[in-house]
């Protein structure tokens, strides 16, 4: 096949494939849809739309009232983790350890530290008051006053067997006292 040929097939390509698409095409343009095709009322669409927003607004004033009533009870996701959820995160460090000056040791003391202070949260927001978990908050305060806020690498490295050990002592507590995390 010449050069020349294959151009001429190939400028007729485009002919005979809208000659066979319009062949092939039953609906009517001008007067809407092929008959296949049910008509729909414009009324109908409009009809729909208005039950559709209707709709819309009943499940917002649901949604409102719903979220009401969590602000009420006290479920928002402002509230703390209850004291079970956030030991169970803290115990997930248990296995964790680190070496000062290693890539990683940042890491695994922020997320340490960042669990023992959400523990700590859940504790004072116990409904028996944070009296009822006298000691471990007494050794979250006391973290909390040697770390003076200050929760860079170089701080968290500093006060690594603190962390480590407030996190150990508090873990062997809670061992003793199940009822408050089961």
């Amino acid at each position: 096949m010449s050069v020349h040929t294959f151009t001429r097939a190939t400028a007729a390509l485009p002919l005979l494939l809208g000659a066979f698409l319009v062949g092939c095409s039953s609906a009517d343009t001008t007067e809407g849809p092929g008959g296949d095709v049910p008509y729909v009322a414009p009324s109908a669409n409009a009809a729909a739309a208005s039950k559709a927003a209707e709709a819309q607004v009943e499940a917002d004033a649901e949604a409102s009232a719903a979220a009401e009533d969590a602000a009420a009870s006290g479920t928002l996701a402002t509230r703390p983790a209850q004291v079970r959820d956030a030991f169970a995160t803290l115990q997930a460090t248990l296995d964790e350890t680190c070496t000062p000056g290693a890539g990683d040791c940042g890491y695994v003391l922020g997320r340490i530290n960042d669990q023992l202070m959400g523990l700590e949260t859940s504790m004072k927001a116990y409904p028996s008051g944070p009296g009822h978990f006298k000691e471990p908050v007494a050794w979250l305060a006391a973290l909390r006053t040697s770390m003076k806020g200050d929760t860079s690498t170089d701080n968290l490295e500093k006060h690594r067997s603190e962390l480590f050990g407030t996190r150990d002592r508090i873990n062997t507590w809670m061992q003793g006292h199940p009822e408050d995390y089961r």
